[in-house]
């Protein structure tokens, strides 16, 4: 027998039982905008390659929410970039660069970002500084 319930479609006003639509191994659902108190967009907005370094250790003093926490731990030790946590912690990445917002705001973490590519040499220009290191 599966875990999954049996119920094909959502209650219905005549059965009282309430419908599943996960079953028990899927463990306690929580939606994501909950984790971000309905925010979408943080500010600063983050690179997806952008690295995140842990400037605290967890303690359970620290006022974060479970997320938060797991984010922290996870660059503590290592410089992560964004895509990296939201792959360790199994989260959109969306969520994790709101919750990151909140943890650069209360100054928990670093973020150094990628250099715009604008600001990035010519290639034109590397290729000439290779020949002439070549020349030598």
């Amino acid at each position: 027998m599966s875990a999954v319930s049996q119920q094909p479609h959502p209650q219905s006003p005549s059965d009282p039982s309430p419908a599943r639509w996960y079953d028990d191994a899927a463990g306690p659902m929580v939606r994501p905008y909950t984790m971000t108190g309905g925010r979408t967009r943080p500010e600063p907005e983050f690179d997806l390659i952008a690295l995140v370094v842990g400037d605290v250790d967890v303690t359970p003093e620290l006022p974060v929410g479970p997320e938060q926490a797991a984010l922290l731990r996870l660059c503590r030790a290592n410089a992560l970039s964004v895509a990296e946590l939201a792959a360790e912690t199994d989260l959109p990445v969306g969520v994790v660069r709101v919750l990151l917002g909140d943890l650069l705001d209360a100054e928990y973490i670093r973020v150094s970002r990628p250099v715009p590519p604008a600001l990035l040499p010519d290639e034109h220009i590397l290729q000439e500084v290779i020949d002439g290191l070549r020349a030598l």
